[in-house]
């Protein structure tokens, strides 16, 4: 590579990095549940944001409170004092409490607040959790009880309290429910049963969640001509974000969505213009996406640190969730081997194929950079 190409190169990196200063952003975080099952009752305390329910945002359509339509009923409840949101939360509650699900042998339970904690107004641009205590009566009988939340209501955690190292704690989409939860007494599950789930979370997050990831292992795949050096470039960029997601979700490191989201773009952004380019070896390409890896692990992060694992499962939680990104990112490398990677070969792939594919990805990826710091 020429010294006009290498300060090009970096001048591009420069100029992508600089158009993701952090911009306004209302993050979406999963709602966490402690919840504990007696003989007649059940208590779920939860760390909510509470202005989304009562907004009636459909977090399962965002990412960002400032994408939903009810942007700014959001915003102005954000601002309310807690008094007067604790207010508007009884209020909508006959509302909300019906996207809480509660059953019994398929019988729905009707849930009741019992406390609620609501920080001061603080900084009004990064959301506020409240800490909202519900309860509800359980039927006469012995059977347990299964709890999710509506699918508008988003990602959920679980997690059952007095039981220890091995009490059950998941992740569920919304509108999933937890497995049966005993009556006075804890379900368990063991660290194989955990390394599982998250081998499968992991994986999900790629397909079909991880659009941003999805295009940023297609570019390093339009810029291969052989698969070997493409695999290590992908086991390399899981490495990376491996240390960043561990550093990321037990705190050590700490950087808002609102920055790593758009810098993650711009990743995209760079890779289809370098394959566009013809700039870079197969070295310097390994060792670009080590680096861009590790910021693509902070964007991993609310996986693990959000969810809250418990620290005696963190290992295992995190092994198999990159185990699961990484089969995740071979998956999306097989199958554009099984459409175009034949042609690889041919002397016409690059300007036909591997050219105009990235051209599309570095558009969407310079899309998303304006999306995420200015829209």
């Amino acid at each position: 590579m020429d010294g006009l190409t290498m300060m090009w190169r970096a001048l591009l990196s420069i100029a992508l990095l600089f158009t993701c200063l952090p911009a306004t952003a209302h993050e979406i975080r999963p709602t966490i549940a402690d919840i504990e099952v007696g003989e007649a009752e059940v208590t779920m305390s939860l760390r909510v944001t509470l202005e989304t329910l009562i907004a009636g945002i459909d977090l399962s359509e965002v990412d960002d409170t400032n994408d939903a339509p009810e942007a700014a009923v959001y915003d102005r409840l954000r601002a309310l004092d807690p008094g007067a949101l604790e207010e508007a939360l009884r209020e909508a509650w006959p509302r909300i409490s019906e996207g809480f699900i509660l059953e019994v042998e398929e019988q729905r339970l009707s849930p009741e607040i019992e406390t609620v904690q609501i920080p001061p107004v603080g900084d009004a641009e990064l959301p506020r959790d409240s800490l909202l205590t519900v309860t509800a009566d359980l039927p006469d009988g012995d059977a347990g009880v299964q709890i999710g939340l509506a699918p508008q209501f988003g990602t959920f955690i679980p997690r059952q309290i007095g039981g220890g190292e091995d009490a059950y704690e998941g992740f569920l989409d919304g509108g999933e429910l937890t497995p049966e939860l005993p009556r006075a007494e804890v379900l368990t599950e063991g660290w194989l049963d955990v390394f599982l789930r998250y081998i499968g979370a992991g994986f999900e997050h790629i397909i079909p969640l991880g659009l941003d990831h999805i295009l940023f292992v297609l570019g390093l795949f339009f810029f291969a001509t052989q698969l070997r050096p493409l695999l290590f470039q992908i086991t390399a960029f899981t490495v990376a974000h491996t240390i960043t997601l561990a550093l990321a979700a037990t705190g050590v490191v700490s950087i808002p969505a609102s920055i790593v989201e758009p810098m993650i773009a711009a990743t995209i952004v760079f890779v289809g213009i370098e394959n566009t380019l013809g700039w870079g070896s197969t070295r310097g390409r390994t060792t670009l996406v080590f680096a861009f890896g590790l910021l693509h692990g902070l964007g991993f992060a609310s996986v693990l640190g959000d969810y809250g694992i418990a620290s005696d499962r963190f290992v295992v939680a995190l092994i198999g969730f990159n185990i699961g990104v990484e089969f995740g990112q071979i998956a999306v490398v097989a199958i554009a081997f099984a459409l175009v990677g034949w042609f690889m070969s041919k002397p016409w792939y690059r300007k036909a194929i591997a050219i105009p594919a990235s051209l599309v990805i570095a558009a969407i990826g310079a899309y998303w950079v304006i999306e995420r710091t200015l829209l």
